[in-house]
């Protein structure tokens, strides 16, 4: 949610932060008129009430033939009041509106233009060899063949289960994912975070106050008869956690929320749809941090070091981009995503996305701190994919050898039980 203030002081910004994103800038015209409608109603609503607390003195005072006039007056000023009132509470649901169809400002120095406009920052390769000079010497499988070889994926039937989109996760599939993301927890662990079991079911107020039921609503699957909402990654629990609440914050407070991610893909019909590249339900560890807002930009580098760093141990060929603004989510001010190199594909595909929300989330959820004058004021929420579901995809390809089997990546190793190698399997 925008900062009022800022809106009065500087709507130009806002505006500027509209056609960064290709986004029409009106909205901030019809954000100002709500703001000035709700403030004059409020200002009516105010004057009337101290009318009425003066008229309210001056009755038991007033001389006979004044009283009967001032009756009058209370009486009709009882109606103006009431009316006045039900004025505040709609340019207040207006206002709300308004604010809500704002997206946030975009941070300085993110690239302009949509999709396809990201900026590369850098690759990575464990071996220096990047994505496009990489050659086995032998044809390469995709994650599928090899996840069927190893006894690890099954979508037959996923498919005849629960439809397209959906699948098993079998043997060392299971055990590769379960290794993948308790490897991330420990990292998270080790760096001060609190790892959580995250409910996978919200009510409404947590998922419109993370930014989640405007523009991506399509995306979400809705329990209508309970009033939830599935979740499509842990960072909305996380960010509704301390919903209502006043922080003490020395320093970030960082969760690692590990949860199973729902998500409808609407839209994406005929995309990705061999394999467990984009599926309905996934697994996923998710770094979140509340920090003071002057912190916000340091905190995100940190998140995608920590990224690259779970990279680093799975020994993937990546690179990191700089979303442009036209496709940042909602809620972000700036994202930058990590994306490893897919053999079978000739290209990176996302494994990691880390955003800075700055006060945007929690305006919306309420969550504030205490500022060094003992006044309170919104915190900054920033959020980092450490693990998923999807990192099978890279690891299987990226460490296939010639006869099928795919090398453990080292720092991996100890949470497979000490297994090097997964092998080839007779098909069940």
């Amino acid at each position: 949610m925008i900062d009022l203030r800022l809106l009065r002081d500087n709507p130009d910004v806002l505006r500027a932060s509209q056609r960064l994103r290709g986004e029409s800038d009106s909205v901030v015209d019809d954000l100002l008129s709500a703001d000035e409608s709700r403030r004059s109603a409020v200002q009516r609503f105010e004057a009337l009430r101290a009318e009425q607390k003066t008229l309210g003195k001056q009755i038991p005072k007033a001389a006979p033939d004044e009283k009967t006039a001032l009756l009058a007056r209370t009486k009709d000023l009882a109606a103006e009041v009431k009316a006045a009132e039900a004025a505040v509470g709609e340019a207040e649901v207006e206002l709300k509106r308004a604010q809500f169809a704002i997206p946030n400002l975009v941070e300085d120095g993110a690239p302009a233009g949509g999709e396809d406009d990201y900026v590369v920052l850098r690759e990575v390769a464990p071996d220096g060899r990047i994505g496009v000079d990489r050659d086995p010497g032998f044809p390469i499988k995709d994650h599928l063949e090899l996840g069927e070889t190893l006894g690890a994926i099954d979508m037959e039937r996923g498919a005849k289960v629960s439809g397209s989109r959906f699948y098993y996760l079998t043997g060392v599939g299971a055990l590769l994912e379960l290794a993948l993301l308790q490897m991330a927890i420990s990292q998270s662990v080790d760096y001060g975070f609190t790892p959580m079991i995250t409910p996978v079911l919200v009510k409404p107020e947590s998922m419109e106050g993370t930014g989640f039921l405007g523009a991506h609503a399509s995306e979400i699957y809705r329990l209508e008869a309970d009033d939830l909402y599935l979740v499509g990654t842990s960072e909305v629990p996380l960010a509704a956690y301390h919903m209502n609440e006043i922080l003490d914050l020395d320093g970030p407070k960082r969760y690692a929320g590990w949860s199973t991610c729902f998500r409808r893909e609407a839209g994406s019909y005929g995309k990705d749809t061999r394999g467990i590249i984009r599926v309905h339900q996934f697994d996923k560890v998710e770094m979140f941090s509340y920090c003071r807002p002057e912190d916000a930009h340091e905190e995100h580098l940190r998140l995608l070091a920590w990224e690259e760093q779970m990279l680093a141990k799975c020994e993937l060929p990546y690179r990191v981009i700089d979303t442009a603004a036209g496709d940042l989510g909602t809620s972000a001010a700036r994202k930058f995503d990590c994306e490893a190199w897919v053999p079978s594909q000739g290209a990176y595909r996302e494994l990691t996305s880390t955003s800075n929300c700055t006060t945007f989330q929690a305006r919306r959820l309420n969550v504030r701190y205490r500022d060094s004058d003992g006044k309170t004021a919104p915190v900054a929420t920033l959020n980092g994919t450490l693990a998923t579901t999807r990192w099978i995809v890279a690891i299987l390809e990226n460490h296939q050898q010639a006869d099928g089997s795919v090398l453990v990546p080292k720092a991996l190793q100890p949470f497979l039980g000490g297994r090097e190698v997964l092998e080839p399997v007779a098909k069940r």
